[in-house]
């Protein structure tokens, strides 16, 4: 049984640092795709960042240079370093993982997702 369980949400003023993390159990393939998403109401759910099978790191142009995406070496953590936060980076964040061999910055690659941290940066 696969879970995905983030936290470290929490509602923070412009320019502040957060660190969102998702445990991840159950979840046997070593070498896949994870990734955080992003999602305001209607809105569509978005990329922020994601690792790739051979551990590149790949970034949204919104957040690249102030956020960090990164895996505990035992696969069974993923965590989303967050600096200079704007108050459009307010959103609910996902993390996000995939069993399948696919493009790890497309959603459909996506088949098992955690239940959600809410951020809220204001000024």
């Amino acid at each position: 049984h696969v879970q995905l369980v983030e936290s470290g949400g929490d509602s923070v003023r412009v320019g502040g640092s957060l660190r969102l993390s998702c445990e991840v159990s159950g979840f046997p393939w070593r070498d896949s795709c994870m990734a955080w998403y992003r999602q305001v109401p209607g809105k569509e759910r978005e990329l922020v960042a994601d690792t790739d099978r051979d551990g590149t790191r790949n970034y949204d142009d919104s957040v690249r240079g102030r956020f960090t995406i990164s895996r505990g070496s035992a696969r069974d953590t993923v965590t989303l370093e967050m600096n200079a936060l704007k108050p459009e980076d307010t959103a609910m964040y996902y993390c996000a993982a995939s069993s399948k061999y696919g493009n790890c910055r497309e959603v459909r690659t996506y088949d098992y997702w955690g239940q959600g941290t809410q951020v809220t940066v204001s000024t």
